[in-house]
């Protein structure tokens, strides 16, 4: 037998090895070359090799990741406002269903301007219309018209002796160390409740009672009367509607809603997307936190843009930030709320906070993204 058949053959880093070397030799002001080449080439070759050898455990993997994606693209249907919410529905029939379930929890949504309703067939187009005319849960269920619902300053002090609510006491003054105040994302007063950022789970509720049923953070009651009493004496009636909304009336106000669609024609889901854009879909209501107060006068009830115009909301947005309250969607500023102008809508945030929002003509979101820490 010829002994070159019995030699035994050279792998493949033998080769490249014994390549570098004959070159390095050939070359030894460029052996660094030579050594970056035999590096390179034995870790490709390895790494290629190492997926040859696994070729059919790869495939399988794959398979099943490909899989995974696929079910999961439509095991459950996209929504155009982008939220992800559980829900309980009882389907009486498919063109005609029913829900009796409520929103239990909202993971995340995205801004009102980035929606688009979704495209309905054969659907009434009065319900449409009013969906445009209702941005405001209050107006859409007319709360505010309701003299029960509401109440003066009259009404407060009537049921209470008037020094215990003196002027002046106030939990915060404006601080004079800085010019800008440091304001920290723990302050209970700046918390941000908005479609992006629901009611946290762990959130503690301090509710007082303003008049009768009607109640409120009870750490904002005060600067709220001290408010409406500086308003009285410069001749302006502050009335307020529809402050604190606990979870199942807000729950109930968006079910209604959404019944209400269905009962037009529309899917669950057509129903559900459209009245979002009525009705602020629970968890994410400022509201329900008790910090957020709509305001009418003994002269205008109605909960529009003409209120902006009003003896009472000239008054408010000129002073609103003296007792703590900002007025929390304000015009030229829907692209950032997402929120329409509401002249009537006005959230507590502490007098520093409101009076820097005030002289910056900002929004509350962009204090956040900016100032809060």
């Amino acid at each position: 037998m010829n002994a070159g058949n019995l030699q035994k053959k050279l792998t493949y880093k033998q080769k490249v090895v014994s390549r570098v070397e004959k070159f390095n030799r050939k070359h030894k002001k460029l052996s660094f070359v030579g050594v970056t080449y035999a590096i390179s080439a034995i870790i490709c070759y390895n790494v290629l090799f190492y997926f040859y050898r696994n070729t059919k455990r790869f495939t399988c993997l794959a398979c099943i990741l490909l899989f995974f994606v696929t079910s999961s693209s439509f095991a459950y249907p996209t929504m155009s406002v982008g939220i992800s919410f559980a829900t309980q529905v009882n389907t009486t029939d498919i063109d005609g269903m029913t829900s009796e379930g409520s929103i239990e929890a909202v993971d995340t949504a995205v801004s009102e301007s980035d929606v688009e309703l979704a495209a309905i067939e054969n659907v009434d187009s009065s319900i449409i219309e009013e969906a445009y005319e209702s941005e405001n849960p209050d107006v859409a269920e007319a709360e505010h018209l309701d003299p029960e619902k509401q109440v003066s300053l009259d009404d407060i002090l009537g049921a209470r002796r008037e020094s215990d609510y003196e002027e002046g006491e106030t939990e915060d003054t404006p601080s004079e160390a800085s010019d800008t105040p440091e304001f920290r994302s723990d302050d209970w007063k700046l918390i941000l409740v908005n479609k992006q950022h629901p009611i946290p789970d762990d959130y503690d509720f301090h509710l007082g009672t303003i008049s009768g049923t009607m109640r409120c953070d009870e750490r904002i009651i005060t600067p709220l009367l001290d408010m409406m009493k500086a308003a009285r004496k410069d001749g302006v009636t502050l009335i307020i509607c529809s402050p604190y909304r606990d979870m199942d009336r807000q729950t109930m106000l968006f079910n209604n809603k959404v019944q209400k669609y269905m009962a037009g024609g529309m899917s669950y889901m057509d129903a559900f997307n459209l009245a979002s854009q009525a009705v602020t879909v629970p968890g994410s209501s400022e509201h329900q936190i008790g910090l957020a107060i709509d305001i009418i006068s003994d002269g205008y009830s109605s909960l529009d843009e003409g209120f902006g115009k009003t003896a009472a909301g000239k008054w408010l947005k000129a002073n609103s930030y003296k007792y703590g309250f900002i007025l929390r969607y304000p015009e030229g500023k829907e692209d950032i709320t997402s929120i329409e102008f509401e002249p009537w809508h006005f959230r507590y945030v502490g007098v520093d906070a409101a009076t820097f929002i005030s002289e910056n003509d900002i929004c509350l979101e962009e204090f956040w993204s900016i100032y809060v820490k």
